[in-house]
Order: C-alpha cells, then structure tokens, then sequence
C-alpha cells in the first residue's frame, strides 16, 4: 500500500509565513520599544567615573556642542537616539545656565532641564580677597558675568550708596562664607543678595556693641581686616582689635603696616622700611590719624565678631615674634615694644630678609 505526501495548500503556507513574519516584527517592534522607553526614560547617559558632574551652557551654545561638552565626562550610549528624541521633543537649543547630569541620565529628564532652564546653583567663595579689582575678578571667574561690569558698581560711588556704602567701602558688602548662586544671576540681582546676606550680619545686637566702642559698620570691618593682616593666629584677633581701639581712643596713629602694604599696593612686601612711610595716601596710618578709608581686605565675619566682643587692656604696641611662629608681642610701653622690635630687626637681618 503506497502512501502519499500530504501537500499544504499555497494559501496554509503563505498564512504560516506571514505569522512568522509578523511575530519577528512583532518581536522587534517590542525590542525597540524597549530600547527606546530605556533610552528616554532610564538611561542613555552614564558617567564615566560614576560621579554627578556640572554641565555649563554658554551663550550660542548649539545643541551638537552641547552634546560634545556631556561626551567628556558621560558616555552616551545612543547619540542617535539623544538627537532622535530631542527632535522628538522638538527641542533644537538648551537655555544658557549651569545644569547637573546624574551619573545616569535617561535623555527625557536632561532634555526637559535643558529646555527649561532647571539651573542647579553653584557654590561661589570669595576669601583672602584685597582690592575691588580682585574681588570682580573672583566673582567672574565663578559666575557668567564680566568682571568689568561688577568692578563698575564697586567703583562707583552712586551705584554703592544705595547700600550705604561708597567705593571705599564696598568690599564691606560682601561678607565671607559659600553661597548657593545661579550662575547666570545678572550683577545687580548679585548685589541684592550680597545685601541681604550683609543685613542678616548686622543684627541689631552687632550694631548696638559697634555703637558702643564708637565704631561704625565700615570701622569693624576695617579693624578686622586689619587684624587679618596682621596675622592667621584667630585668637589673637580680638587682642588686636583691643589694641587698635585703645590707640584711636587716645588719638594715636594706627601705625598698622598692613595699610602700608596696602597704599603700595604691594603685598609682598616682607619689611615696611623708612620709605616705605613715606608714601602720600591716605591708606598710610603712620601719617594720619584715625582709621584708613576703608576695609585692606575683606573680613570673615568671625574677625568682625572679634573686634566687636574685643579683649580689654592697656596695650598700646605689638612686635612680631623673633621665632617668626606668627605670633606676636604685645606692649602696654614703648621701651617694652622697643626691646622686642630690637629681636625681631634682628631676626630678619639674621635671615637676610630685605
């Protein structure tokens, strides 16, 4: 008995072909949708060290330069599918700011902040500053503004007085710490702050001990950045300050070589000599008498604190110390100091310091 081969008819193999067909599609359609929910919802961005890190976009800024700065400390597993979803989201320019990437990064979450200008603030210091100049510079190089344009309103008297301030004076503003700042802030919305940061030091009880040593805000700050000149020794700044005052309340010149140092505008000077004193400003405490116009440097707040809870005594003088330890000799008389300025002339001769 033969059998015969059972043949499917066209129509049974065309149906299965297109099942398969289909599945496989199927079966690809739901990989990309995977794919592509991984990629816009998850991750597409990892970090290369597996920190967060800070994204700048300047002015100008194009999207392909943009995806080129992230390149650097991120790894982008589908740049294709990056430009395909910001086409997508019909987004074409990342507003200029500061923004943070994730150590992951689904490309949704970075593109909504980029478009919307979800800035992340930036930490901004400003310590062991001088002069005007170095304090506009500091800010610009931590913040997108021109150092000019703050250096304007620091020098400008009108500008300044708003906040009872002059130039002089202005660097008094700007009180010490780390503040959390946007990094397009303009420079007048800087000032406001700086403003409110300088109100919420003068409390009413600072201002009450300021008045009754007889000095003003500026002359705190003055007198602390003085004493911050004289040394890096905390303890001694209330000493200082005590000092210091003892001299202005019997009418004595201040005679603080930081204000030399200051007037020359030279800080590296080791050694205030005769000709030093000589010099015509009125930063120049060995020739007038009273305080300088204004703060040498600006002040932390904890010095400012210093002078206004001072240490009472009768000193009158100060010597640095021979062992160069950066301490120094205080002196209620003049012979006293005398014999410790004697050691310490010594001392600098003995290491050639000119």
């Amino acid at each position: 008995m033969k059998f015969r081969k059972k043949v499917l008819p066209l129509q049974s193999v065309m149906k299965k072909i297109f099942l398969i067909v289909f599945s496989v599609l199927c079966l690809a359609a739901v990989a990309v949708g995977i794919e592509q929910y991984y990629r816009m919802f998850v991750c597409n961005i990892t970090a290369n060290d597996g920190d967060t890190h800070l994204l700048y976009v300047y002015p100008d800024a194009s999207l392909d330069s943009v995806i080129d700065v992230i390149a650097q400390t991120h790894d982008i597993a589908s740049p294709w599918n990056l430009r395909f979803h910001c086409r997508l989201m019909k987004f074409t320019a990342p507003k200029v700011g500061c923004y943070m990437l994730n150590q992951k990064e689904g490309d949704v979450a970075l593109i909504r902040r980029l478009r919307g200008g979800e800035q992340t603030p930036v930490e901004v210091t400003f310590n062991r500053i001088r002069t005007r100049s170095q304090l506009a510079k500091r800010l610009s190089e931590q913040l997108l503004m021109d150092s000019a344009e703050v250096a304007q309103r620091l020098e400008s008297n009108e500008y300044m007085s708003q906040f009872g301030l002059k130039r002089e004076t202005a660097v008094c503003l700007f009180i010490p710490d780390t503040y959390q700042l946007y990094w397009t802030i303009s420079p007048d919305a800087l000032f406001q702050r700086m403003e409110k940061e300088y109100k919420h030091f003068w409390t009413d009880e600072r201002d009450r001990k300021a008045k009754k040593i007889g000095l003003t805000r500026d002359g705190v700050a003055t007198i602390a950045s003085i004493a911050e000149e004289e040394t890096n020794k905390d303890f001694e700044y209330p000493i200082i300050a005590g000092l210091y005052l003892n001299r202005l309340n019997k009418g004595m010149p201040l005679q603080a070589c930081p204000t030399i140092k200051f007037a020359w505008q030279d800080f590296s000077l080791r050694r205030i000599l005769n000709r030093h004193l000589e010099i015509d400003s009125p930063y120049n405490t060995y020739k007038n008498a009273g305080l300088p116009p204004g703060p040498i440097r600006i002040p932390r707040a904890s010095t400012m604190d210093a002078v206004l809870n001072y240490t009472p005594s009768d000193y009158l003088f100060m010597c640095a110390s021979a062992d160069f330890n950066g301490t120094h000799h205080f002196s209620s008389t003049y012979a006293e100091h005398a014999r410790y300025a004697k050691e310490y002339q010594a001392e600098l001769n003995r290491r050639n310091i000119k």
